[in-house]
C-alpha cells in the first residue's frame, strides 16, 4: 500500500498562553497543500523502516512512523510485522508538518491494511500522542486548531484555484529558538472572522513567530517581501518556519532564488 502524505501551511498563528505541561496554547488555521512525501507499507517478517530523499536525522527510536506502529500494536498486539519505506520530499523542521503527516498517514494506512475499522476520532487520539500537528492530518481538511494544536474545528475555507509558492532558505529554526522570543497573548482578532474576508488577511492574519524570527533571520523576512512583490495576495511564514509561502490568484513564475533554497510551486 502506498499513500502520499502532504504538507500543510498555517494561516495565522497566535501563541495565546504558556501551559503547565511546558507546551503552549495556540490558535491557527491549518490547510493541506500539494507537496507530498511517499509512504509505502508492506508485510514483512520483522518491522523495519527505510527512507530515501531528504535524509532523516535522529535515532530510530525517535522515528514517528515507528512510534505510530508501536502505539497501535500496544492495543492490537496481534498486528503483523510490516516494512515502512518513506521517500522524503517535504523539508524537515520547516513549518510544513511533514513528519506529522507521515505519522498520521501511517496510522490511517495501518487502519486500512489491518482491517481495524477505527473511526477518525480514535485515530486522532492516537495521533495526538505522537505530536501536536498529527491529528490534523487524519481528516486532512482545513481546520481551526487550538489547545496545543490538537483541538480541531472545521472551517469552510477553499483555496482551490489559488496558486501556491513555497520557499525554504535552508535555515534551521529550533523549537526553543522559536518560542523564546514570543510573549503569549490573546489574538487581537477572531481568526474565523478574519479568514472569512480575504481583504483582511494582510492586516489581521499574523504569525506571532515572525516578530522575533525576522530580526534574527532577515533573509526570511526578505522572502516574504519578495513574494508580495511578485503579486501574492497573502504571504507569511508557516508554523515556526523557516518556510515562507505565497498565495496568488493566478499561476505565477517561481522566479529566481538561490540554488540552496528549496522551492515549490503548484495549484492549491
Amino acid at each position: 500500500m502506498v499513500l502520499f502524505p502532504n504538507a500543510k501551511i498555517n494561516l495565522g498563528l497566535s501563541i495565546t498562553a504558556k501551559r503547565k505541561d511546558s507546551y503552549h496554547d495556540i490558535t491557527t488555521c491549518m490547510v493541506p497543500v500539494p507537496l507530498h512525501d511517499a509512504l509505502e507499507i508492506t508485510f514483512a517478517d520483522k518491522t523495519s523502516f527505510t527512507s530515501t530523499g531528504f535524509p532523516i536525522p535522529g535515532p530510530e527510536k525517535d522515528n514517528l512512523i515507528l512510534k505510530a506502529f508501536k502505539l497501535m500494536r500496544r492495543d492490537f498486539n496481534d498486528l503483523p510485522h510490516v516494512h515502512f519505506h518513506l521517500h522524503k520530499a517535504i523539508p524537515m523542521g520547516a513549518g510544513l508538518g511533514g513528519g506529522s503527516a507521515d505519522a498520521a498517514f501511517a496510522l490511517t494506512m495501518m487502519n486500512t491494511l489491518f482491517d481495524l475499522h477505527l473511526e477518525n476520532w480514535f485515530l486522532e487520539d492516537y495521533a495526538a500522542q505522537l505530536g501536536s500537528d498529527c491529528p490534523f492530518f487524519i481528516e486532512n481538511t482545513p481546520k481551526i486548531a487550538t489547545g496545543r494544536g490538537e483541538i480541531l474545528e472545521d472551517i469552510s475555507l477553499d483555496l482551490k484555484g489559488c496558486y501556491l509558492i513555497l520557499i525554504n532558505p535552508n535555515i534551521h529554526i529550533g523549537t526553543k529558538e522559536a518560542y523564546e522570543g514570543v510573549t503569549p497573548k490573546p489574538p487581537e482578532h477572531d481568526l474565523g472572522a478574519t479568514l472569512a474576508d480575504r481583504d483582511l488577511w494582510q492586516d489581521r492574519l499574523v504569525n506571532d513567530f515572525e516578530a522575533s524570527i525576522f530580526p534574527k533571520h532577515p533573509e526570511i523576512a526578505d522572502i516574504k517581501a519578495k513574494l508580495y512583490e511578485m503579486g501574492a495576495f497573502y504571504a507569511a511564514m508557516s508554523g515556526s518556519g523557516s518556510t515562507v509561502f505565497g498565495l496568488f490568484d493566478k499561476e505565477t513564475e517561481l522566479g529566481n532564488w538561490p540554488k540552496e533554497y528549496f522551492t515549490f510551486a503548484g495549484k492549491c
